[in-house]
């Protein structure tokens, strides 16, 4: 595997994960905890978004 097989499976994670918070924050968890889990679930899709900009470049 070289370096951009690993940023694309990171990113492809890294998307997983942010959906999973995101469904964890609209359907179990319906107080001010559901937000928490919403808006780090956005900050996943930031991170993914960065590391597949990275992509062939380093």
């Amino acid at each position: 595997m070289n370096k951009n097989t690993v940023l694309a499976w990171a990113t492809f994670i890294m998307i997983l994960v942010g959906l999973i918070l995101i469904a964890l924050g609209a359907f179990r968890y319906n107080e001010v905890a559901g937000w928490g889990f919403a808006s780090v679930g956005i900050g996943f899709f930031a991170i993914a978004w960065v590391f597949n900009a990275l992509k062939g470049r380093v």
